[in-house]
């Protein structure tokens, strides 16, 4: 692996320590995350590219709710549905994290909450921020880890699943929080069942089917917003 790669690779191992690692040592592979950006010509490209023009006070106005709907305790957050926009968004939030201008523990228990478990809000987090923002750059260079060769189409179509897959796991979370009725409810949940049943058989044919059908659902319960887009984007990649 050339030096390059080897830098992206620093990169790519802390986010998976960040991701899989203690929520007690989550700011020093933060800052490690960091460190590795600030090595590689390509990463800072990469994210000097993603955050030009990116508007990260109105961002967070409108991905970080708080409190997720009125009268709620806790808020949650959101990623843009673009990928560039995603890469600046969590970007700016690490720096910001880094920085000690967001405090951990309280972004943490603003926009994560479990149960009062610094743990599972953690984990939440890493699953729903780290890991996508993860996944996004390692596929912008399609050769890292290949030695020179070209990432196969097999392999990034397992990636756009595996991320497609998480997207449900927020989406079901996104409208368990959205009052409906109780057939509305009911619809809801049959539906992303069925999405995430068709995401893990890997039928691409049912899986557009069926999100073909969420997007009218969803219009129907005014309930579209950029989490849901993310599904569709994903699908468009498939």
């Amino acid at each position: 692996m050339d030096m390059k790669y080897a830098k992206i690779q620093q990169f790519i191992g802390a986010c998976d320590e960040l991701i899989g690692g203690s929520y007690m040592l989550a700011d020093t592979n933060i800052a490690e995350m960091l460190k590795a950006i600030s090595k590689s010509g390509e990463l800072k490209e990469l994210f000097n590219t993603a955050t030009d023009g990116f508007d990260y006070p109105a961002a967070k106005r409108a991905y970080l709710k708080y409190p997720a709907e009125p009268g709620a305790q806790h808020g949650i957050a959101y990623l843009p549905s673009d990928r560039k926009d995603i890469l600046a968004f969590v970007f700016c939030i690490l720096v910001e994290l880094d920085a000690g201008a967001i405090k951990f523990n309280d972004f943490l228990r603003r926009y994560f909450y479990s149960d009062g478990s610094f743990t599972a809000s953690f984990s939440g987090f890493t699953e729903r921020m780290i890991r996508p923002f993860r996944d996004i750059v390692r596929s912008c260079f399609p050769d890292y880890g290949r030695k020179g060769q070209l990432e196969s189409a097999a392999k990034r179509h397992d990636a756009v699943l595996e991320s497609l897959f998480e997207r449900v796991t927020v989406e079901r979370a996104r409208i368990a929080a959205i009052p409906l009725l109780g057939e509305e409810r009911s619809a809801s949940e049959i539906i992303l069942d069925e999405l995430a049943a068709a995401v893990g058989r890997k039928d691409v044919n049912e899986i557009c089917a069926i999100l073909s059908g969420y997007r009218y659902f969803l219009r129907y319960i005014n309930a579209e917003d950029s989490v849901s887009a993310g599904l569709f984007t994903l699908s468009d990649e498939l």
